[in-house]
């Protein structure tokens, strides 16, 4: 028998779903202490990231970019111009490889399905009450559904992260889970927000139950919280996928995201991957930038003259 949950309605399920996701949880090792975190990060950027900074990486990283529009004043005519700058770099750079997907918000994937004209660049929408999660689970469903169906060939969800503080796990894996079924094949992003989790333990397990529940890829933030990515949060969740990877063969994408600003940025994170995950990471399969402002930046850097395209 199970105990009983203690929500008062005097059933055993509840008790019995934490205690599958506690059990979850225990397979993994939990103590992340936040300052033994940051000296890691601390001795991984002193050491490694300048070797990496050379053109050839900073290739690479343009082709891991999510070019990124998610304002309040984007509209069908402004998406559509700049879904066109995707199209037209490929005229403009023929030797460059594209950025690897535009993300938009749902109501927009149509206009880039149908503007749309290059191969291999994906469409990410962001979905399910974004920015903050709080919204009806049909709506979420509903708004996921909508956007597949009208081109999304990846969905960006944020983790509830109110569920998760309070301890409803089984709330969150639930969500996740519907939500990876309603996209199928499409990869799902699941966005920890992790400046709203602050430590090391909390992003260690969101991390592992989205992982747990379907997610492709574990995404750091939404851009609209402070503070956004950080080297420590993406180290943890790097770690966590390593983890998962020794344990099940299964290899889950990384994403970092909000307030990459800088190519030296963008090179942190691509050092963290390396180090941590290994070459085998080194793809726009599994490693992804959510920004809009690094794609000029890192166009500058690689043709070596102050570039504004996008």
């Amino acid at each position: 028998m199970g105990e009983k949950c203690n929500c008062g309605c005097g059933h055993e399920h509840h008790a019995e779903e934490e205690s599958k996701y506690n059990f979850v949880l225990a397979e993994y090792k939990q103590a992340m202490s936040d300052d033994e975190v940051a000296a890691s990060v601390k001795k991984l950027i002193d050491e490694k990231v300048e070797k990496n900074n050379t053109v050839e990486v900073k290739k690479f990283l343009f082709n891991c970019i999510d070019l990124t529009t998610l304002k309040c004043t984007d509209s069908e005519e402004s998406v559509m111009a700049f879904t066109e700058k995707v199209n037209e770099f490929d005229d403009k750079y023929p030797e460059l490889k594209n950025v690897a997907a535009i993300c938009v918000y749902p109501n927009f994937a149509k206009i880039v399905n149908d503007t749309l004209q290059v191969e291999n660049v994906g469409i990410a929408c962001v979905s399910g009450g974004f920015p903050s999660s709080q919204t009806f689970q049909e709506i979420k469903v509903a708004e996921t559904a909508l956007a597949v169906h009208d081109g999304a060939t990846e969905i960006d969800i944020v983790l509830s992260v109110g569920k998760f503080l309070s301890g409803d796990y089984e709330g969150v894996c639930d969500e996740i889970q519907e939500l990876k079924s309603v996209c199928g094949e499409k990869h799902l992003k699941v966005i920890l927000e992790t400046g709203a989790l602050k430590s090391a333990d909390n992003i260690k397990k969101a991390s592992i139950l989205s992982i747990y529940s379907g997610a492709d890829f574990i995404k750091t933030s939404t851009g609209k919280e402070s503070p956004a990515a950080t080297p420590e949060a993406a180290y943890v969740m790097c770690s966590t996928i390593k983890e998962y990877y020794d344990k099940t063969g299964k290899k889950i994408g990384f994403k970092p995201a909000g307030g990459i600003n800088t190519v030296h940025d963008a090179l942190v994170y691509y050092t963290i991957v390396k180090e941590i995950l290994g070459e085998e990471w080194l793809t726009n399969e599994l490693f992804r930038l959510g920004t809009s402002r690094l794609a000029n930046l890192c166009l500058s850097e690689i043709v070596g003259e102050e570039v504004k395209f996008f």
